[in-house]
């Protein structure tokens, strides 16, 4: 009984693990779409010369 239970468990713990892994993406990032650009374009005389 107890050597059943044992292996019961292992296989739930393996089996839940590759559902959660092969199964669909739970994230829940928003929907953002392209972002424009809002910074300064680079100068080339501006450059430190080291």
């Amino acid at each position: 009984m107890a050597v059943s239970k044992i292996i019961s468990n292992i296989t739930q713990y393996i089996s839940e693990a590759a559902m959660r892994i092969f199964g669909p993406n739970d994230d829940a990032y928003p929907n953002t779409g392209v972002q424009p650009f809002t910074g300064e374009p680079h100068k080339k005389d501006k450059d430190d010369n080291w």
